[in-house]
């Protein structure tokens, strides 16, 4: 798969900070270390999902091309969130990305990136899973990314 150029799309969150410079980051990042981020979608607000807090969340989603391996781009991804003040993962809170959906735990953050396509690839391995097992879910990644289908389909 290096070298070749593959179709990723990326959901984005933030509830902590300044949201919409901290999702503006996280998308230069990514452009720097995953690809040229060829589509965004416009940021909405929404309620936590999963958990209670007082913090609305911005959420959007964005499509980029990529040379790097799922492996890679969610090592990458992982160190854009760490890099922008996500806090490690501990075993008693964890996300659809890196474990068992069933044990999960929800908290605040600045910023969280999830992995919901790439290609048409498919992936259920430990801590990897393509596509998001969640994703239909959660209308806070359906309706951007739709938005986003919508822009490539005009």
């Amino acid at each position: 798969m290096q070298d070749e150029s593959h179709q990723v799309f990326l959901a984005l969150g933030s509830n902590l900070g300044d949201r919409r410079a901290i999702l503006a980051e996280a998308v230069r990042l990514i452009g720097e270390r995953v690809g040229e981020v060829t589509h965004r979608s416009t940021l909405i607000e929404t309620d936590p999902w999963g958990f209670q807090s007082e913090h609305r969340f911005l959420n959007g989603v964005i499509r980029c091309e990529t040379t790097l391996t799922p492996r890679q781009l969610l090592a990458t991804t992982q160190a854009i969130e760490r890099a922008l003040g996500k806090r490690p993962i501990h075993a008693t809170d964890r996300t659809p990305q890196t474990s068992d959906i069933k044990h999960q735990t929800y908290k605040d953050r600045p910023v969280d990136i999830d992995i919901l396509l790439y290609d048409d690839l498919q992936v259920d391995e430990p801590g990897l899973k393509i596509p998001h097992p969640l994703m239909r879910q959660r209308d806070f990644v359906m309706i951007p990314l739709r938005e986003i289908m919508n822009q490539m389909n005009k």
